[in-house]
């Protein structure tokens, strides 16, 4: 819990134990930090606090099922490779699907002014390939992992004991790249290989008149196999062999591009070979960039997620899913800095409220909500159905402040803190002030029955690579919770 303080007092506790030996730290939180490299004042103290009170639950998943997106990224520079097609800077504007270079140049701006990462389909595959075979030639350049299922799938085979089967459109340089431990059935062997683009910037990076506020990546491809969602019916036939514990689902988003028409067939034989599987097996869906209102609100109400036990998403799509539904500050454009708590809190009630199992007579079976954002994360759960909470979502934040930097484990050196110290559980009446204490660093508030675990991240200063960290953060969340009553779903 997090006990009400000044932010002066907190920083002066942060600073001051080093010299103290505070007997307000917890015994194992001491323990920690006697045997620890001197950091950076509230850095040092979380990232203490983080491998002190982060366990694992009394009973893990023993086998985990992961579908159906799978791709190779191809990760290069944004600004150098827009340089090298020989594209002009100038004005940022989105586009829902991208048609051309000019297309590509301006939603690349308009995001990376904003700091924001976001993932497109480009139509022409003639132009796509022109680019692809730049992006490949491009001095730097690298092949690795790709798409939502691949990467979790990778993170999940990190974990020995756990056995993970994945389904995708996996192509011989993919198949090559993925964890030895991860099993592929033969029917999702293919000959080609998908490839998406991955144009990453800089924290401060320039180009024209375009400064990016922190660094992020614009993701592009003309993938036919996954923006059909192929794999699906395979990945849903191969569960009765495998017997999972847990089915982990992405790759909806890639269909938004390819027309209403194949969208809306598509999900709805989506939903009947997800019917299939047996409901006392939870199903997380992990969310990702879109655009269209109607196609987000065929998830949210007509089709899935009213069959899914938990979702995971970050701060775009949690205010676009508010926006296409109607929910609280759906008026909010976007994010400004660091997204409001309260306002972050007030919308995921909402989708719990209305498209989750908050009353027990409700047919939904979403119980959990895995938020995340650069500077904190939010669990949050309909209570009664998920145990070891508080450790999945510091386990999700320090995946992330590890992995961006390149790093096994967190340097207090090489973060920072950009969570607030204080905040309110709500954008408005009734609400409760909470504020942040670095060696337990986990606040938890209740809403009606459903309870919120919130958690800093320490921001890495020069991120090596920030591909597949929302990924890493869901999949780490997963590993360390624990579905506490197994017949609800």
């Amino acid at each position: 819990m997090w006990r009400k303080a000044s932010a002066a007092v907190l920083l002066a506790l942060a600073v001051g134990y080093f010299y103290s030996g505070s007997p307000e730290l917890p015994e194992r939180v001491l323990q920690y930090f006697n045997q620890a490299s001197p950091g950076n004042g509230l850095e040092h103290a979380i990232s203490a606090a983080w491998e002190a009170l982060i366990t694992l639950p009394s009973r893990q998943w023993s086998k985990v099922a992961v579908g159906v997106n799978a791709c190779v990224d191809v990760v290069v520079s944004g600004v150098g490779l827009l340089q090298a097609l020989a594209v002009d800077p100038g004005a940022g504007r989105d586009h829902e699907v991208l048609h051309s270079k000019e297309d590509l140049k301006e939603a690349f701006i308009h995001f990376m002014e904003r700091g924001a990462a976001a993932e497109r389909f480009f139509s022409d595959e003639e132009v796509f390939q022109q680019i692809a075979r730049a992006a490949a030639e491009y001095p730097g350049a690298k092949l690795y992992v790709g798409g939502n299922a691949a990467l979790m799938g990778q993170k999940f085979a990190t974990y020995p004991d756990l056995m993970v089967l994945l389904c995708g459109p996996i192509g011989p340089k993919l198949h090559e790249l993925l964890d030895e431990q991860i099993h592929v059935p033969p029917e999702s062997l293919q000959e080609i290989d998908e490839f998406h683009l991955i144009l990453e910037y800089k924290a401060g990076e320039r180009w024209g008149s375009t400064q990016a506020p922190q660094a992020n990546r614009f993701i592009f491809s003309h993938d036919v196999s996954n923006g059909g969602m192929s794999s699906l019916e395979t990945f849903v036939a191969s569960l009765e062999e495998f017997q999972p514990e847990l089915v982990v689902l992405s790759g909806l988003h890639m269909m938004e591009g390819r027309g209403r028409e194949l969208w809306d067939g598509r999900l709805k034989q989506a939903v009947m070979a997800l019917a299939d599987i047996p409901k006392d097996i939870p199903i997380h869906l992990e969310l990702a960039s879109m655009t269209d209102k109607d196609f987000m609100n065929s998830i949210m109400q007509e089709q899935v997620m009213p069959i899914v036990s938990s979702i995971g998403l970050n701060e775009q799509e949690l205010l676009f899913l508010s926006q296409a539904g109607g929910g609280p500050h759906a008026a909010l454009p976007a994010w400004t800095g660091v997204p409001e708590v309260g306002r972050v809190s007030d919308i995921l009630l909402w989708i719990l409220e209305r498209h989750g199992r908050v009353e027990p007579s409700s047919e939904s079976e979403l119980t959990r909500i895995h938020f995340h954002t650069l500077a904190y994360h939010i669990l949050a759960m309909v209570d009664g159905y998920w145990g070891n909470q508080a450790a999945a979502v510091m386990a999700g934040a320090r995946v992330a402040s590890s992995q961006a930097c390149g790093l096994q484990a967190v340097d207090p050196s090489k973060v920072e803190l950009k969570a607030p110290l204080e905040f309110y559980s709500s954008h408005s009446e009734p609400r409760e002030k909470l504020s942040l204490d670095p060696t337990e660093p986990v606040a938890v508030w209740r809403r009606g029955n459903v309870t919120f675990h919130f958690t800093p991240v320490l921001v890495c200063k020069h991120p090596l690579r920030t591909v597949g960290l929302g990924d890493a953060i869901s999949a780490e969340g997963l590993v360390y919770s624990e579905l506490k009553i197994q017949q609800a779903f």
